[in-house]
């Protein structure tokens, strides 16, 4: 129900990757901010927490950090992977599936991605992450949560027609 990009997102809030003692090499192309490390810094500070605590303070802190998240992914199909919550929304309401486009700046080694979505040929959302993916998905997100608030007010005047 937690991803990689989940923990390594909640690691970033809570300033983690500030705290890790890296090598000058990973250091210097970024790797407090490389989401594969604040996922396993968060990972070992949860395991701490469980080493020292036990199972109730480790359960308290995880539900303090990820209890909405868990409870997102727990809503069923689509859960925080908002490329499919937009997949499915676009399909029940739009004739045009959502369409990406990627682009990317910097050196190699310390790579940042931009991502737009479009929804029948409009910009609906954008997005950037170290990756591919991660642009990706703040793009979908973004998107998702413009046309949810747009059918939402769309809904309240009118009916929105069902396409699927």
């Amino acid at each position: 129900m937690v991803s990689a990009a989940a923990l390594a997102e909640v690691a970033a809030d809570l300033g983690l990757g500030d705290a890790l003692l890296l090598g000058k090499g990973e250091d210097a192309s970024g790797g407090r901010e490389k989401p594969s490390i604040l996922a396993d810094a968060l990972e070992a500070v949860l395991g701490a927490v469980y080493l020292e605590g036990g199972w109730h303070d480790a359960q308290r802190v995880v539900m303090e950090l990820l209890g909405d998240r868990i409870m997102s992914a727990s809503e069923g199909p689509g859960g925080q992977d908002y490329k499919t919550r937009l997949q499915e929304l676009v399909a029940r309401h739009y004739v045009e599936l959502p369409r990406y486009a990627i682009r990317d700046e910097g050196p190699d080694h310390a790579k940042q991605f931009f991502a737009e979505v479009r929804v029948d040929g409009v910009v609906r959302g954008a997005g950037e992450g170290r990756s591919k993916k991660q642009a990706e998905a703040a793009a979908a997100r973004s998107a998702w949560e413009v046309l949810r608030a747009e059918l939402e007010g769309v809904a309240e005047a009118e009916p929105v027609v069902d396409r699927a």
